[in-house]
Order: C-alpha cells, then structure tokens, then sequence
C-alpha cells in the first residue's frame, strides 16, 4: 500500500511538471513563429488581395492584437479544451490532430516494435561473442544504421521495391484496424526506414549495458553456481541491463513523434509530422502550437511511463 502511494506522488508531482513544460514550449514556438517573415492571411488570400480584406481577416483571427493578447486568448481557449481553428483551411485543430496523431501514432509504434525485434538479440550477441568477427559486422552495421539519414533509407526503399520488384507502395494512409493488409502495405516500407536508425542506437546500447553487466560479480557468481549460459544471460544479465536500454527507447519514442516529418514527407503519409510542416510552411499559427504542445506532451508522458516500468524490470528502485 505504501509503495502504491508513493508511486501515485511521484506521477502526481510528473504531471505538474508538465503544465510549467507545455506553457514553456508554447511561448517559445509561438514567439518564433510571430518572428519568422511571413504572414498567414497574405499567404491564404494571395498577393492580389486589398489592405482591407486583409485587416477583415486579421480582425477575425485575433491576429491584429499584441502578441500578449493573443498568447494569453489562446490559452484560455486552450483551458477550455479548445485548440482552435486552423487560420489557413478553418478546419478544428483539435479534430485534424486526432486524425492525424492515429497515423503517427501507428508509424512510431511499429518502428520502435521492429528496431527491438532486431537490435535486442543483435546487441546480446555481439556482447556474448566480444571482439569475434560477428562482433565486428554487428558493430559495423550498427554504425552504417546510425550514419544513414531515414529519409535517403527510405528513398532507396523506394528506388529498389519499385526497379527490382515492380512493386510500389499505396499511397495515403489505412488504419491498421480497418484494413490490416492494406495498412501494412502502406506502413511496410516507413517503418523499416524509421527502425532502421533506433535498431542501430539500440544495438550498441544492449551491447554496451550487457558487457556492463557481465563483469559485475552476481554474473560471476551464478556461472560459479553451474547455472546454464542461457539461464545466465536472459535471467541474470540481459534484465539487469534493460535501464539503460529502456531510457533510451523512452527517449527515441519521443523524438520519433515529432522526428517523422521527412518519412512522412517521403512516403506521403498524413501524420501530425507532416501536418507541422506544412503549417510551418503557411505560418498557421494555431496548428503549429497545438502540434508541438501534443509532440512535448507525449515525450514526457512516455518518459514517465519508462520511469514507472524500472521498478517492474529491477525491484530495487523506489520512488521515495
């Protein structure tokens, strides 16, 4: 009972951290964004328009206020649940995020699902056979995998599925619960190209944390007892090793929310990365905040979940 209260304090205290974290990137993105040339109502009406058409627009949007004004206008809308309208298509943001997110969402899961599935047994083999020549590709390969941009991954996907194979993706996006052929069709070659780059962090990071893990003296002592080298490395030595290795997916989970915009870009795929950008593009002041506070908002929120999940891997850590 205890330790569930304790927890519960400490997830309370993570999450009033995230109202100081989400207001401090908000402020910085929407001063960077009302600094960078460009206006959002001559972009959407054109440069044909009359002086005033454009202070009509402006007047609607609140975008003839003081830059406080209008921060502090969309916060308390914010407050309220509401992210507002895009300046641009005058669609709600909220709605266009919501689908949007689905799409990332399903992006990042299976590429971080993929990069595991590779780089958790590549990483415990390349520790286990140390300085051997399997060591050496792995390592090799590991470090082709971090040097390769995603985006030039995923073009040559692209150039060699199409020339060698004849075969091209479907373009646009299927939910996975709709349609699951279709979806992995079109997800197939993304996925590979985002995992790819985590695949390769997270090889040399399990290789790093289990040779860590082998020259501590409980290892030493369960081979002593006659334990098999199996029962050694998956009980003894590879959960020992999961921290480090959890604190990075953790991490690489985050980045990867915002990080998909060249793949998205790339492949065609409507997700809250290729929203961002084009909002960017048309300075639409309201997508881009909510976007961004969505990105920073589920950093934190995984990485507090990876916080949580250390006291199921390692009893040892407590929150008090």
């Amino acid at each position: 009972m205890k330790e569930v209260v304790t927890i519960l304090q400490y997830m309370i205290k993570r999450v009033l951290v995230l109202i100081p974290l989400g207001l401090g990137v908000t402020l910085l993105v929407f001063l960077a964004m009302h600094f960078v040339p460009g206006d959002p109502v001559l972009i959407m009406l054109g440069v044909e328009t009359t002086e005033a058409m454009a202070a009509q627009l402006r007047a609607d949007h609140g975008l003839d206020k003081p830059l406080p004004i209008q921060y502090l206008n969309w916060l308390g809308r914010l407050l309220q649940g509401d992210l507002g309208k895009s300046i641009i298509t005058g669609v709600s943001v909220q709605k266009e995020i919501m689908t949007r997110l689905a799409v990332t969402a399903q992006l990042t899961f299976f590429g971080v699902l993929l990069s595991l599935f590779i780089a958790i047994p590549l990483g415990v083999l390349s520790a286990i056979y140390q300085d051997s020549w399997a060591d050496f590709l792995i390592r090799v390969i590991s470090l082709m995998g971090i040097s390769l941009p995603n985006f030039a991954i995923g073009i040559l996907l692209i150039l060699f599925t199409s020339r060698n194979l004849g075969w091209s993706a479907p373009l646009g996006f299927t939910n996975i619960w709709v349609d699951p052929w279709k979806s992995i069709q079109i997800l197939i070659l993304p996925v590979i190209a985002l995992g790819t780059g985590l695949a390769a962090s997270v090889s040399r990071m399990t290789r790093s944390s289990v040779l860590e893990v082998f020259r501590q003296d409980f290892t030493r002592t369960a081979r002593a007892k006659g334990l098999h080298e199996r029962v050694v490395i998956y009980k003894h030595v590879l959960r020992n090793a999961l921290i480090p290795i959890m604190t990075l997916v953790g991490l690489q989970i985050g980045m990867l929310m915002g990080g998909t915009v060249v793949i998205e870009e790339v492949f065609a795929l409507p997700g809250i990365g290729r929203l961002t950008l084009t909002a960017l593009n048309t300075r639409d002041y309201p997508v881009v905040m909510a976007c961004v506070l969505v990105i920073a908002l589920t950093f934190a929120v995984v990485n507090t979940l990876v916080d949580l999940l250390y006291v199921v891997v390692d009893p040892r850590i407590r929150y008090d």
